[in-house]
């Protein structure tokens, strides 16, 4: 259980690209007329011949098929038909258009981490865009560019082995683009910014099957639009993103557990120390989980801290005095390479977060400061449940995530459509339904901690991390409360994309 440590790092939310579409005249006819039997073999009959010799076509019965539709969540799971891999760039459009002429709706992704429950209303055929993998640093060393299916985890080590990093998400298992369209938070961003501030152009397959280069000097207004709310507009092919030399070999962690009768101080300590936003550059990153861990109690949760710095241990443990001071059931910590600092946080391929095929239930909100009331009510609220429920409380966590925010802070709020720079933390209750009789005492849990969140911080609106969101959210909690942006977001979508076509991640406009 220890090692069940969510991240934003984590979410994804897995769409790599962006989601579902089909706009030809015949699909919006009044009566269109829609395939209602979706074969592989069909696929394989029509559309084998126009696509690379390397793409792949799966369907039901094949053995991989299974894999290939696998999500972290089995809550909002799509329904997938047919799976192709595209193995060039060129064959996106290509499918594209093969799906337009034939009304079939499609969605693209890559690492599975979606939690809209907007992607239950999927019915079609899935892109997977793991073969777009390849990265390419440019002879300048300041930028590489990346297939639209590479995922947090090959990207960290590649560039690491040369010298490099970038902005990513901090799960390993966790599609670039599908956090980075959404905002993308990680370790870098105090140094650096989010995913999407890193982004200098991107490839993108429209709905209508065209291919355009999307940047600050070609369809600008897109550019604008795909970072913060890409997963609306198009599917990413590759894309070019700002890199930076390694910097220091080593970086520091420290894992705390604490018993939750230490919460006061620990919440205290942990607002002393971001100090509403500004938190030192070098501390990149601290998340915190309510979970249970048995070994430890079973009457109630404990929690579960783990803190990453960028650079060497003296350093970090002079920051994280406050929390050394804390009564600890465990304290343990250690040096690694940036490269391996997932593994320490609980974050890597192997660990528990990173595991497909559960029915997670979850909510989420943004938070400036956290108030240390409600988090007493929220963790309350976890122990009766674990003396009420224990199947329900022993899968559960209730995340807390804490960054370095100054260069997400520097950068003008309206250069992109990402909409929540002001906000510093991100918090994720998370509860694992064990079988379908407990979805409904999750989807309670859940809207209460949310509530509880949002009734903290008097006088702010819900703001919803989109690749956190679990659907249930309205468009400006995901988009923006300011009222030009939803305008600008609903006119570049009358433009780009018109029919609606990519509607099954948080959209923009429902269906």
């Amino acid at each position: 259980m220890r090692s069940l440590v969510i991240s934003s790092l984590c979410f994804l939310s897995g769409l790599s690209s962006l989601v579902s579409g089909a706009s030809v005249p015949r699909y919006f006819e009044s009566q269109p007329t829609t395939r209602r039997n979706l074969t592989s073999q069909e696929v394989r009959r029509e559309l084998g011949s126009q696509v690379s010799p390397g793409t792949l076509i799966y369907g039901p019965g094949d053995a991989e098929f299974a894999n290939l539709t696998s999500r972290w969540t089995d809550f909002s799971k799509p329904d997938v038909r047919v799976v192709i891999e595209p193995a060039a760039e060129s064959d996106v459009s290509t499918i594209v258009k093969y799906c337009n002429h034939n009304s079939i709706d499609f969605l693209a992704i890559g690492g599975g981490h979606g939690l809209a429950y907007s992607l239950k209303k999927f019915s079609g055929l899935q892109i997977s865009m793991r073969q777009l993998n390849n990265i390419t640093i440019q002879g300048s060393g300041k930028s590489a560019w990346f297939g639209g299916g590479t995922v947090v985890g090959p990207v960290i080590q590649y560039l690491y082995d040369r010298g490099y990093v970038t902005t990513t998400g901090g799960c390993e298992c966790v599609g670039m683009l599908g956090a980075g369209l959404g905002g993308g938070h990680g370790r870098y961003e105090g140094l650096y910014g989010l995913i999407s501030d890193n982004i200098l152009q991107l490839r993108v397959v429209l709905a209508d099957g065209s291919a355009i280069v999307v940047s600050k000097s070609s369809h600008s207004d897109l550019f604008w639009a795909m970072r913060g709310a890409g997963h609306n507009f198009g599917i990413v092919t590759s894309y070019e993103m700002n890199i930076f030399p390694v910097g220091p070999k080593t970086w520091h962690w420290h894992n705390y557990i604490w018993r939750g009768e230490q919460l006061e101080t620990v919440f205290g300590a942990l607002n002393a120390f971001h100090n509403n936003g500004s938190t030192p550059v070098n501390m990149a990153f601290e998340a915190g989980n309510f979970l249970m861990d048995t070994s430890i109690t079973s009457e109630e949760p404990v929690l579960y801290w783990t803190f990453a710095y960028r650079g060497p241990a003296d350093e970090a443990e002079k920051l994280l005095a406050p929390f050394n001071a804390i009564d600890a059931v465990s304290s343990t910590m250690g040096d690694v390479p940036y490269s391996q600092i997932a593994t320490a946080q609980g974050t890597s391929w192997d660990s528990a977060i990173c595991q497909h095929g559960l029915v997670h239930v979850t909510s989420s909100v943004f938070l400036q400061v956290f108030n240390v009331t409600t988090e007493r009510q929220i963790f309350e609220g976890f122990k009766r449940r674990a003396q009420s429920s224990p199947a329900l409380a022993a899968g559960s966590s209730i995340m807390h995530e804490g960054y370095s925010t100054e260069a997400v802070d520097k950068i003008d709020p309206a250069s992109s459509a990402y909409p929540f720079r002001g906000d510093h933390h991100l918090t994720l209750f998370n509860a694992v339904a064990p079988s379908p009789d407990y979805e409904a005492a999750a989807r309670a849990w859940a809207a209460e901690v949310r509530d509880q969140w949002i009734a903290g911080q008097p006088g702010r609106k819900l703001d919803a991390y989109v690749n956190y969101a679990n659907g249930m959210e309205t468009v400006p909690d995901w988009y923006g409360h300011e009222s030009w942006r939803i305008e600008r977001l609903k006119s570049l979508k009358a433009k780009y994309d018109p029919y609606n076509r990519f509607r099954y991640y948080n959209p923009i406009i429902a269906a």
